[in-house]
């Protein structure tokens, strides 16, 4: 256990911490639900497989299992993500969506080392440029999310992915999501 801030919980969630420092909590989770549930190339399960996928490359395991669990709404395996964090050349992801998420995970870990070819390989899988820039933001997203995260001293998701019940798995697909859990805490 890391506890970061004498503030919080001794095992603290996201919740806490954004009751805790709601100042600029509304407009990051208005901008989640534009970024993963408006309109794009990509699908709301691809986007949220994104952010699964680089949350688990930066082993932040809340971000991990919360679209873990999002993703499987979007009827993704919990194993499909595990198997992409471990081999993505491997894994049983769509190969039409394996190199956008090497660009995640290139973009995650080396980022000043991406290359023309990087989105040469996306482009040529038949996704557009704005496919592309939106997993750029997806991405770049859940790096700050993990970092806010791991450096408030969240250390894990409170459930199993596969635990979660059905009416709760049906409310992460509404279009407002992450507004609806601001204002479930009573920050927005």
């Amino acid at each position: 256990m890391k506890r970061l801030f004498p503030s919080l919980p001794e095992s603290p969630v996201l919740g806490d911490v954004f009751q805790a420092f709601p100042a600029h909590i509304a407009p990051l989770l208005a901008y989640h639900d534009t970024l993963l549930r408006g309109p794009s190339d990509l699908s709301v399960g691809e986007r949220e497989l994104i952010a699964a996928y680089v949350s688990g490359l930066n082993a932040c395991a809340f971000c991990t299992g919360a679209h873990t669990a999002i993703s499987m709404a979007y009827g993704i395996s919990q194993d499909t993500i595990k198997a992409m964090v471990a081999d993505l050349a491997t894994s049983p992801v769509d190969e039409k969506l394996k190199p956008v998420l090497a660009y995640a995970g290139k973009l995650t870990l080396t980022p000043a080392r991406m290359i023309e070819a990087d989105a040469e390989a996306v482009y040529d899988a038949g996704w557009s440029e704005a496919a592309l820039f939106d997993a750029v933001q997806v991405c770049g997203l859940f790096n700050l999310m993990n970092r806010i995260v791991e450096g408030a001293g969240i250390s894990s998701y409170p459930v199993d992915p596969a635990e979660i019940d059905p009416e709760r798995r049906e409310r992460f697909k509404s279009k407002t999501c992450y507004v609806d859990y601001g204002r479930s805490l009573g920050i927005m």
